[in-house]
């Protein structure tokens, strides 16, 4: 028996968690090995078995969890609580009888209700204030509802109510979830970490709530959308939710409504920039280095001017990643590769597109370096792959004579001066290059007019059309708007889910462009490779893997991304192909397993009651 002190786990033969839980092991299969922390975790010894005995494993009961709790802590204590399905015996071993109602339901039971409250709530931040209730106080119910109902949720969980949760976070706050860092901590990060109660952190989600979607400066209410993507990363990618730490940086804000209103929960004075935000960011990033050092950090909703140079300065010293930046880029290749098969039926000309992409701030350049690679990777040299680009921002189209052009955008301002001229207006240059594509990463709403879409669908037989700012009222153009203009001909993927619309008398269906099909996969393949980076080559081969995933059958139907429904699949599939860049570029710190995909699904969460054992003198 190993003894230490906080939860202890015994062994199950199945599974082997991202977990550093120490563990009891009570049977003769299993060995203790040592993990990060000093602390333990059981290892199955497979190869010791008989198929015979393997066979019998697989039937053995959940093994139990010890726990630190007793009474109405245990209760209070979301990760553990089973609310009114605590089993008779655990009421009186945990000290609970009494507590809670008497009677003992499952967890289908408990489902049920949940779903009826739930079901019966109309409007969508309403439902978002109740699963983030029922998160507080049960997150294995919580997580149970969710995966089950993910693609009936994930829109009320995240995008679009997420960016309506973030505007009312002030007014909707009622309990602490996640950790807060603000320039009046300077000097404190590397010991305020240790207020969070969990040695192992896995996926730590930061943002500064400078760019909280197409919304603008959110400040700390931006806390929303690290919660909220977390919750993704579990129910998506089988995170363990004890794992998981999102992360505010207060640096203030320049929102001169959040600077006036008295419930505004950050510092009320404006943004600080320069080297002294750097400086800033710079402790935290320290911080977390010394405490959790194979975290892996996902930059989350930093404004453009941050964004990109923050991911610059660590991606090649640090696990982490910007979604906005790289998740965004593999979703939309990934989308691309999709709509061209449908289109063509292959995707050999790739590199021959004409892609007019309205956005050229960070999100913008992150897809169109993606894309970028897949035409490299498609036989295409750079310079061959950035004449395909025609780069719209708030000023027109990006030519060689801007004298504002960031060093990123250089390689895509276009140098015909006479045929493609700095700052042509959207329409004009839709005129002038007759794109086959037309990418949307402005957080604009509307800005895909009418007449933009006509006149691209008088050149393209079948116009592709990836409106992706969310939420909502910054997408570029309804898909309502995309395939009644196109007369139904367009391909549509937006960033905000939208219903399926009736041209002609045929159903016309948008996919999703959700970053929720890279980035839980990604940071799983990350975490079980251990590799110490995560390169471009694994972003475009997880964005291959997300196109696979999608059927002919789908094609037809002119579905560009799978069904969400099959998230924890699709998690699968990019880990594997991350697991398989890291071995490949000589970065993953593992044995090679056996069998990759048993290995990745054996490491996946899956939320349910189990055992509840208190080891010093159990409850008495």
């Amino acid at each position: 028996m190993h003894k230490s002190k906080g939860i202890t786990r015994l062994a199950n033969p199945l599974y082997s968690r991202i977990t550093t839980q120490p563990t009891l092991c009570i049977h003769k299969r299993y060995k203790s090995s040592s993990t990060i922390d000093g602390e333990h975790e059981s290892t199955f010894k497979q190869k010791n078995l008989t198929e015979t005995e393997q066979k019998e494993s697989k039937r053995l009961p959940d093994a139990p969890i010890l726990i630190d709790k007793l009474g109405i802590d245990l209760i209070n204590s979301a990760l553990y609580n089973k609310g009114t399905g605590y089993p008779h015996a655990e009421r009186d071993r945990l000290r609970i009888r009494g507590l809670v109602p008497p009677r003992c339901m499952s967890m289908e039971d408990q489902i049920e209700r949940i779903m009826k409250r739930y079901r019966s709530i109309n409007d969508d931040i309403s439902k978002n204030a109740f699963l983030t209730s029922l998160q507080d106080r049960n997150e294995t119910l919580f997580y149970r509802i969710l995966i089950d109902n993910v693609k009936e949720m994930t829109r009320i969980i995240y995008t679009p109510t997420v960016g309506k949760a973030a505007i009312n976070f002030g007014h909707l706050y009622r309990k602490t979830r996640g950790m807060y860092f603000s320039t009046d901590d300077r000097g404190q990060m590397a010991s305020m970490v240790y207020n969070w109660p969990e040695k192992k952190v896995d996926v730590i989600v930061v943002t500064d709530g400078s760019r909280i979607l197409g919304l603008g400066d959110l400040g700390v209410h931006g806390m929303a959308i690290p919660i909220g993507k977390l919750a993704l990363y579990v129910a998506g990618a089988g995170i363990h939710p004890k794992h998981v730490l999102p992360v505010t940086i207060d640096a203030g804000t320049n929102n001169p409504k959040l600077l006036k209103d008295p419930l505004y929960l950050g510092l009320q004075h404006n943004r600080i920039t320069g080297a002294e935000y750097y400086t800033l960011i710079d402790e935290f990033i320290f911080a977390v280095r010394q405490r959790w050092p194979d975290a892996l950090i996902q930059f989350e909703d930093f404004e453009n001017a941050n964004a990109l140079p923050l991911l610059q300065k660590y991606r090649h010293s640090q696990l982490c990643f910007n979604d906005d930046i790289q998740g965004t880029g593999a979703v939309a290749l990934s989308g691309l590769l999709c709509a061209l098969r449908a289109r063509d039926g292959s995707i050999d000309n790739f590199a021959k597109e004409r892609i007019v992409c309205v956005g050229a701030g960070s999100a913008g350049l992150g897809v169109v370096k993606s894309l970028v690679m897949g035409m490299v990777k498609g036989g295409a040299t750079e310079e061959e792959a950035h004449r395909n680009f025609w780069l719209v921002d708030k000023d027109g189209l990006l030519g060689i004579n801007r004298e504002t052009l960031a060093n990123a955008q250089i390689p895509f301002a276009r140098p015909e001066a006479d045929t493609y001229p700095d700052k042509l207006s959207l329409l004009d240059t839709v005129k002038a290059v007759k794109p086959t594509i037309l990418l949307g990463l402005s957080g604009v709403g509307g800005i895909f007019t009418e007449p933009v879409i006509r006149e691209m669908s008088k050149h393209v037989e079948r116009p592709i059309i990836f409106p992706m700012s969310n939420p909502d009222t910054s997408s570029e153009c309804t898909a309502e708007n995309a395939f009644e203009w196109t007369n139904g001909r367009a391909l549509v993927a937006t960033g905000t889910p939208f219903s399926p619309v009736v041209i002609n008398g045929n159903t016309k269906i948008a996919c999703q462009a959700n970053n929720m099909f890279i980035f839980p996969g990604v940071g799983l393949g990350a975490l079980l490779s251990k590799t110490p980076i995560i390169t471009d080559s694994m972003f475009y081969e997880a964005a291959k893997a997300l196109a696979n995933k999608v059927s002919d059958k789908e094609l037809k139907e002119g579905r560009v991304y799978p069904d969400i429904s099959d998230i924890r699949n699709v998690s699968v599939s990019v880990a594997m192909a991350v697991i398989n860049t890291a071995f490949n570029e000589g970065l993953a710190t593992i044995k090679r397993p056996e069998d990759l995909e048993e290995f990745v699904r054996s490491n996946m969460y899956d939320p349910k009651y189990v055992p509840l054992i208190y080891p010093n003198g159990h409850g008495h």
